[in-house]
């Protein structure tokens, strides 16, 4: 169990051994969740995107993919992500496509009113306190801009609650819970999705 758990708790911060490993397995593991999330942003059209908790870079290349016109900013607060994530878009950054860098969701180091669409997929289980972390999010986005969270969990599956106990710092949220979190930092207008077969969600916001 000490090693399950120490592989596992990768998802938080990857780092070592363990870390790139579980980063292998991100970007197959999440694509169908992500993108279909992605799909619930058929009214956006951004120019300016951030990517929060960029992982091993897969949904930064889908977004520049889908969006050829954008320019896209992916964060994590892991490293080795950093690391990953650069590799995995080296094509786009020597475009002037895709920057990537370190960064802490909760101390967003970047101008007011910048972007027009952030993204989070299966990252906020872990972040510092949810309306603090959103009120960072709503202070860089432009007016009308838009917030993307897709997350596994429901906050109410099995699943989730297991992991809930095995991985130290994870809370899963239940979708009223973000919506209710998002209203309090600044967004007015929130939508919220779950998978018609699955305990997966996506929650839209609206600044």
């Amino acid at each position: 169990m000490g090693l399950v758990k120490d592989f596992l708790g990768q998802t938080r911060k990857p780092e070592g051994l363990l870390g790139k490993f579980m980063l292998s397995t991100m970007n197959s593991g999440h694509a169908k969740l992500a993108d279909w999330g992605m799909d619930h942003l058929s009214e956006v059209a951004p120019e300016e995107i951030i990517e929060l908790g960029c992982g091993a870079g897969r949904n930064a290349g889908e977004l520049l993919r889908r969006y050829p016109d954008a320019h896209l900013t992916a964060i994590d607060y892991s490293p080795l992500s950093v690391e990953k994530t650069a590799q995995y878009n080296k094509v786009m950054i020597a475009r002037g496509r895709c920057t990537v860098q370190q960064g802490d969701v909760s101390n967003l180091r970047f101008e007011e009113n910048s972007y027009d669409l952030a993204t989070a997929f299966e990252t906020i289980y872990f972040w510092p306190g949810l309306e603090k972390c959103f009120a960072q999010i709503a202070n860089i986005l432009k007016p009308d801009g838009f917030f993307l969270i897709c997350n596994e969990s429901d906050g109410k599956d099995a699943a989730g609650k297991k992991f809930e106990d095995i991985i130290d710092g994870m809370t899963c949220y239940t979708p009223e819970q973000i919506a209710r979190a998002l209203n309090q930092a600044g967004f007015p207008e929130v939508t919220t999705d779950r998978h018609p077969s699955k305990p997966w969600i996506t929650v839209l916001a609206r600044k």
